[in-house]
């Protein structure tokens, strides 16, 4: 049987005020076709399905249009929620779409409940009930503080809730394993460190989010886990599969991709990283203004969405304007000036009150806001401007 692990889909995400919806059905295109290639039987997403609880009307629909289409292209799809899905509404008709092939894990009753595949070419009895099975469970987003409760658990953290719910599905393999042999898989969205830390330690913190140690996935035969957008192994059998699209600039050096899984009898047998073609290049760029836009090392940028930070000594004017001359789609810039006077430590107001005239509060306050002094053209515009004023109230 063969599994193909991606997550964090986030339908529905804009970059940087750029939509993203095409990108994402490009996505769901590339999906199809490997599906179709590569004769994938069961495709995992791993959480944050949509980016947001409540996803617009064109969101849905493409959610929804590419679940008719893998399970059209031959394959079943197991998918859990994430911290950025509302899980009552992504499970919504669970039952209805399990009977065509989608098998949704929302409901954190349902977290031992697996989805039961025959392995192909397995050998059972006459009955069809004792041969080996593969059996794919799903942890949703724990929020620790409204399912500690629930789970059992004294401590309301990530640890000892994740430690809960693995436990429960350690019980569901055993059963399960005293009549057959059965291989599991869980996905998981979650934050997992990379050791294996002690009692003491478990609780780690990163970012506010708790990190949960890797040991708590032992003995699975493979743990498909979502929540960091950046494809990596924790180990042979605990893997992320990351974002199929970049989110951020800073995953501009990431290869999107998933993982392929293979699984037969005697359990996992290889695991090969499917890479997905990315729409548009990321550029993250520094240096001067002149710079950028004289050097040739840069042409490639000028098709991608660009995050640029200027190191001038002051603030070029115009300096969007003549970046997006050259690079249009730039979409986020920056100033970190190189060479520039070291600043007094002054606050702005002890410095207004050292002002000599109107002139020089003025230019103060365009220093101050733009981080470069005006130029000649600038400061006759205000001085121009301050005698217009004065003329004026002197008529009053």
């Amino acid at each position: 049987m063969r599994l193909l692990h991606t997550s964090d889909w986030h339908l529905g995400r804009s970059f940087h005020g750029v939509g993203m919806l095409d990108a994402q059905r490009a996505f769901v295109d590339q999906l199809v076709v490997r599906v179709r290639e590569l004769s994938v039987d069961v495709v995992l997403i791993a959480g944050d399905v949509y980016d947001r609880a409540l996803p617009g009307v064109d969101v849905v629909n493409l959610l929804d249009d590419a679940l008719v289409r893998l399970t059209g292209a031959g394959a079943q799809v197991v998918l859990t929620s994430g911290n950025h899905d509302s899980a009552i509404r992504l499970g919504f008709a669970s039952r209805l779409l399990e009977k065509g092939g989608v098998h949704l894990r929302t409901r954190l009753q349902e977290l031992d409940v697996p989805v039961i595949l025959p392995l192909r070419g397995a050998r059972t009895d006459q009955h069809g009930e004792d041969g080996p099975v593969l059996a794919i469970y799903g942890i949703p987003w724990l929020e620790p503080r409204l399912v500690a409760e629930q789970l059992g658990v004294d401590t309301a953290s990530h640890f000892e809730v994740t430690r809960a719910a693995t436990e429960r599905i350690r019980a569901d393999v055993a059963a399960r394993a005293e009549s057959r042999t059965v291989h599991s898989v869980v996905l998981a969205h979650t934050f997992a460190s990379g050791g294996i830390s002690s009692d003491s330690e478990r609780d780690l913190s990163i970012g506010g989010v708790g990190a949960v140690p890797l040991d708590l996935f032992d003995g699975f035969s493979y743990t498909a886990l979502g929540h960091l957008h950046g494809r990596q192994s924790l180990s042979m059998q605990v893997r992320y599969s990351g974002s199929p699209l970049a989110y951020s600039f800073s995953e501009a050096k990431h290869q999107k991709g998933g993982w392929l899984v293979d699984v037969d009898e005697s359990g996992v047998t290889a695991v090969e990283e499917i890479l997905w073609d990315a729409p548009r290049k990321l550029a993250v760029l520094r240096g001067t203004l002149d710079g950028l836009l004289e050097s040739s090392e840069h042409a490639w940028a000028e098709q991608a969405y660009c995050q640029v930070t200027l190191t001038d000594a002051q603030r070029p004017a115009q300096a969007m304007e003549r970046l997006r001359a050259r690079f249009p789609d730039t979409l986020v810039l920056g100033f970190e000036p190189e060479g520039a006077p070291v600043a007094s430590g002054a606050s702005y107001s002890s410095r207004l009150a050292k002002a000599e005239d109107d002139l020089a509060v003025c230019c103060g306050f365009l220093e101050h806001v733009r981080g470069r002094e005006p130029d000649t053209a600038e400061q006759a515009a205000l001085t121009a401007a301050l005698e217009n004023v004065r003329l004026q109230e002197a008529s009053l």
